[in-house]
């Protein structure tokens, strides 16, 4: 459950990191479905609102959540954003789903003090939800030209490569935790 990033805004469907993540469930032997219920442009309001209608169509063993990144964008309360990924944490448990947060930065130009407070959303979530999370989904990638479109927000397809390999290994644990039950 994502945004443009994780919906693969700009690049071939097989190139984005979610089917490359199908991918490597498929090389290393998992057995799981990947569902991609990214919706380029949503925000987590826009997720939370869909959230239990995809739950109910796909009941997962897990749910990943990178949302937060167009509320960021478009300057909307942190603290709204913090009770959508709360509530879409507790939505996907209730439904029998683990949850893992993916966030994101924002880029430079929003100022240090919005920024931080945009970041501590992630982790304020994650503790006190008790949930594993990726802080930054581009990290070593959004600072590399090489690796991102134009528009200096998505990753092109050879940044995608590096955005699973950031959500990977938090990830892992938990399919060998489901994988085990």
């Amino acid at each position: 459950m994502g945004d443009s990033i994780s919906a693969g805004y700009g690049v071939a469907v097989a190139d984005g990191w979610v089917a490359r993540l199908k991918q490597r469930l498929d090389g290393e032997g998992y057995a799981y479905d990947v569902v991609n219920a990214s919706v380029s442009g949503d925000t987590t309001s826009g997720g939370r609102a869909r959230l239990s209608a995809a739950l109910e169509r796909h009941r997962p063993d897990i749910v990943i959540l990178e949302l937060g990144g167009n509320d960021g964008l478009r300057g909307l309360s942190p603290g709204a954003m913090a009770d959508n990924l709360a509530a879409m944490v507790e939505t996907a448990r209730d439904a029998g789903a683990r949850v893992l947060l993916v966030g994101v930065r924002l880029p430079p130009n929003y100022g240090p003090a919005y920024i931080e407070r945009f970041l501590d959303v992630y982790r304020d979530v994650a503790e006190r939800e008790d949930v594993p999370l990726v802080p930054r989904i581009l990290e070593g990638v959004g600072d590399r030209r090489s690796l991102m479109q134009d528009d200096g927000i998505h990753p092109n397809a050879r940044g995608h490569e590096r955005v699973l390999e950031n959500v990977w290994p938090v990830l892992r644990p938990m399919l060998e935790t489901a994988h085990a039950s």
